[in-house]
């Protein structure tokens, strides 16, 4: 990491902030909270609201999990896709799909991922997921046919994930935080 792992000692941070991440954590701090704690406010706020977006939604935890591994593996998060590549898995999804994602990335990720692992929504989720992350704007094309296949809270909430997730990668790549040992 860029910056170095935060620990009380070095900055010490409110024991309600600490035990409310260790909480969220499952009772182990990871590399990613060792940068967040260097700012009280930064953490409070992220701890609530990546907790809303990664457990509170109800829209399919795996299409969610598909469009951050998409997030990740575009923008070179290695970090984010360390972590939510095996939450994918846990939701439904396959290594035959962690596959052709990971083909789809680096091949050609602004065409339409066509691969036989992959229904029709989960080849626009990472469409969608691609766009957004590489180009900011969604064509209208990808929009519609996600349109198809979603009600406007699951679009709201899916576009929510994907976009944290971009603000998540952004901030792991920037200060080089890595995966846990």
């Amino acid at each position: 990491m860029r910056i170095p792992d935060w620990t009380p000692a070095l900055k010490p941070q409110p024991q309600d902030l600490v035990d409310a991440v260790l909480q969220r954590r499952g009772g182990t701090l990871i590399n990613l909270d060792k940068a967040l704690l260097w700012s009280e406010p930064l953490a409070r706020g992220w701890n609530v609201y990546l907790g809303a977006v990664r457990t509170g939604l109800p829209t399919s935890r795996k299409l969610r999990e598909l469009g951050i591994c998409t997030v990740a593996l575009l923008t070179g998060a290695q970090y984010e896709y360390h972590h939510h590549a095996p939450d994918f898995l846990a939701a439904g999804g396959t290594p035959a799909q962690l596959a052709a994602l990971n083909r789809f990335a680096k091949e050609n990720p602004r065409s339409s991922p066509v691969d036989p692992s992959l229904s029709a929504i989960e080849s626009i989720v990472i469409q969608y997921a691609a766009q957004m992350t590489l180009d900011v704007k969604v064509s209208d094309e990808v929009f519609n046919a996600l349109r198809r296949h979603f009600d406007t809270t699951e679009i709201v909430e899916l576009t929510s994930a994907i976009a944290t997730y971009n603000m998540v990668a952004r901030f792991l790549v920037a200060l080089g935080v890595s995966p846990e040992a």
